[in-house]
């Protein structure tokens, strides 16, 4: 995932509401929201074999951004979305998972990881060594640390804060999270790449011609443990809706 907005136990009636871009080269071969023989419910990167988005029917969720930072790549380092298949299929808690990379994160490339389960809910970037509980709120997440105020995230955190006053619908947060306006020259950050690059990566949902944003997904739990789950694939022309129920 490229942009995220999430509330965290700050919703009426949800411990969960969450939208995502996912930003991705259109030839990287890709499964769309699917559920996957062991209940999981998630696309799938059929290049390296992880997911970038994903909850089981318990509750147990995992959500990934990259870091951008160009000048710092490693190109022998292992898939990032290993980390969220991990502890999807995994069964230790949120911070023991989290704690559990410390000493390996530095392996992977660039990352951001939200971890969470029905009770907890855990943030890790490699790059700073964050590593913390977030707290009740809503947080906006794109390719630096979180709530790093980049004109996309201020601008979908805004649009987003104000849906949480209202029961959250799926088609008004896809909405949000498919504006394709860039930022204003002025308002751009510098984060390692071309000025013409940071002007077309400004945007909320992003449009080049090799790469952009492949989908969108909005997750729901309310606070009897339902989920809902619903990802418009752009590439594939397709509208997934799936839901649980928490075992």
């Amino acid at each position: 995932m490229c942009l995220i907005n999430f509330a965290w136990r700050s919703h009426a009636d949800y411990r969960l509401v969450l939208v995502a871009n996912r930003d991705e080269f259109y030839a990287r071969p890709t499964k769309p929201l699917h559920r996957w023989d062991n209940g999981l419910l998630a696309g799938k990167d059929l290049k390296d074999g992880g997911t970038w988005l994903g909850i089981l029917p318990n509750g147990r969720f995992a959500a990934l951004t990259n870091y951008r930072d160009p000048s710092n790549i490693k190109v022998d380092a292992p898939s990032r979305g290993k980390l969220v298949l991990d502890y999807l299929t995994g069964t230790a808690s949120p911070e023991t998972y989290a704690r559990s990379l410390e000493k390996e994160h530095h392996a992977y490339n660039g990352f951001n990881l939200l971890v969470g389960d029905a009770n907890s809910l855990y943030y890790l970037n490699n790059i700073d060594n964050s590593l913390k509980p977030l707290k009740d709120g809503v947080y906006g997440l794109s390719n630096s640390v979180l709530d790093t105020p980049w004109p996309k995230v201020k601008k979908s955190k805004n649009g987003f804060t104000q849906l949480m006053k209202y029961p959250p619908l799926t088609e008004e947060l896809l909405g949000l999270f498919s504006d394709t306006e860039p930022a204003h020259a002025a308002e751009l950050p510098s984060t390692g790449v071309s000025r013409d690059w940071e002007h077309k990566l400004s945007s909320i949902c992003i449009r080049t011609p090799e790469y952009g944003t492949r989908s969108t997904t909005v997750l729901l739990i309310d606070k009897q443990g339902h989920i809902t789950i619903r990802e418009k694939d752009y590439r594939e022309g397709s509208d997934n809706y799936l839901t649980a129920t928490r075992q």
